[in-house]
């Protein structure tokens, strides 16, 4: 019974948190500089948080690892039941204009559950071109998303970091292994 519930979530978000993005008419603007202030305020407009919130959590991210050389700005959903999976697309973001469009999904296995549809902004370190997200990020993720708030955890591999920050609605609690797999197409298949 509990799985066909959670189906059902899933299927709800996917249906009615994956077309907001569909007509890109209200496309953010894109970010003039990679600078601390500059992606304080473009995270805080693009997650719908408070500039004092975000501002914490990116000073927090800067004094571990700089300026970042690209950003990720996109919508994902995710459910779990002990073992689950996280979809998500958007667009990778250069400082010098560049933009690509940006798919991951991935599974994740641990003592969590629930669903959630989340806004992400993700501090890129150490690529120069999207083919350097083309593979497969480790990390811990530790939740607890009810009605909303700015969450945040680290994926590496090799010297390539991400510091996805996400803002959600949904119900999710917990703390899981997984990892994101990036590519340029969508698919389907979390692994």
């Amino acid at each position: 019974m509990a799985g066909r519930r959670l189906a059902v979530l899933y299927f709800c978000l996917l249906v009615m948190f994956f077309p907001l993005s569909a007509g890109a008419q209200n496309a953010p603007r894109a970010i003039e500089d990679f600078s601390e202030n500059s992606l304080i305020i473009a995270s805080a407009k693009y997650l719908g948080a408070t500039a004092e919130s975000m501002a914490e959590v990116i000073d927090r991210i800067f004094s571990r690892y700089g300026t970042p050389s690209a950003v990720i700005r996109g919508e994902e959903i995710s459910v779990s039941v002990m073992l689950g999976a996280r979809y998500g697309r958007g667009t990778l973001l250069f400082p010098d204009g560049r933009e690509f469009p940006i798919y991951w999904r991935g599974p994740s296995a641990g003592f969590d559950m629930g669903a959630t549809g989340n806004k992400s902004f993700t501090l890129v370190y150490n690529i120069d071109a999207p083919e350097g997200l083309y593979r497969r990020f480790a990390g811990v993720d530790g939740s607890l998303v009810a009605l909303g708030g700015v969450g945040f955890n680290y994926l590496q591999r090799g010297n390539t970091i991400l510091a996805p920050m996400r803002v959600g609605v949904g119900y999710q609690i917990g703390v899981s292994l997984g990892y994101l797999k990036f590519a340029d197409a969508p698919g389907w298949m979390p692994f």
